[in-house]
């Protein structure tokens, strides 16, 4: 295979809740790359997904993985390791979003409020999960005094997110954890960074479940809440795609960012607050 600009080939990553959403479009990317990936997920969905990738199932591997659990994520990188020997990039994207207000006037202690096992949830997988394949993953990186880690944040992190506050809130520990990984693994070559993307086209994450409540917790109808993803002021006028995202996740994974390091890229098409 003829190099491409980005000089990918032969690398090897790892991306959690790879089965799905923005984690199978940055393996399907990093697949046409040149490079070996790893889909870590708790989907099974993910072994199907190896049949897609370009390369499929030869060069290619699934992991079943629970990011909450320590044991599954060192199984997860020691099978990595096993495979191919080494782990040039890890992509923490494995996450879980419900909308949940803090108190509901209307329903107090409703199904939208949000609940301590909801909170547990989103932080044991958003926030621990990032940290333990960040911390298995740099064990491996540091040995060879190279490696990637790039974390999935997200802009309601930087933002807040109305009846998104506990996602929100894990989503923000990444943007400091990043900064921080960055001045502990520098000195040992590995870089950290991270993406924060704001609205995304349709995914089958964005369930009809997840709409619902969203909706619940602004005040709107369903109806309502689909037409505000175009309606919402973004200064390109249109929602952002995965391969966009992909293309981000894989050029931050070269050597031609080489010298990114500690930053958190929002990939929003210009929406802010303002």
């Amino acid at each position: 295979m003829e190099k491409s600009w980005l000089n990918l080939e032969g690398k090897v990553a790892i991306v959690t809740g790879g089965a799905s959403g923005i984690g199978k479009a940055v393996a399907q990317k990093m697949a046409e790359q040149g490079m070996n990936v790893v889909i870590s997920d708790v989907n099974p969905a993910g072994q199907e997904v190896l049949k897609e990738l370009c390369g499929g199932p030869q060069k290619h591997l699934f992991i079943m993985t629970d990011v909450t659990k320590a044991e599954s994520v060192e199984n997860m990188v020691q099978k990595t390791i096993e495979k191919y020997g080494k782990l040039d990039v890890l992509v923490n994207n494995a996450g879980v979003n419900l909308p949940r207000l803090l108190v509901d006037p209307k329903d107090p202690k409703g199904k939208f409020e949000l609940k301590e096992k909801e909170f547990d949830l989103m932080v044991a997988i958003n926030q621990k999960g990032a940290f333990l394949c960040a911390q298995a993953a740099a064990r491996e990186m540091v040995k060879r005094n190279s490696g990637v880690i790039i974390n999935m944040s997200s802009e309601s992190g930087l933002e807040g997110s109305e009846g998104q506050s506990c996602y929100a809130a894990t989503k923000a520990a990444l943007y400091s954890l990043t900064r921080s990984w960055a001045k502990e693994l520098g000195k040992y070559g590995v870089r950290v960074v991270a993406l924060a993307p704001g609205i995304l086209e349709k995914t089958a994450l964005r369930t009809e479940a997840y709409e619902e409540a969203l909706a619940y917790t602004r005040g709107i109808t369903v109806e309502q809440l689909r037409k505000s993803y175009e309606k919402v002021s973004i200064p390109l006028g249109r929602v952002g795609r995965l391969s966009e995202v992909a293309d981000l996740v894989c050029f931050l994974a070269s050597d031609r960012a080489s010298y990114i390091h500690g930053v958190t890229y929002n990939i929003t098409g210009g929406k802010s607050r303002g």
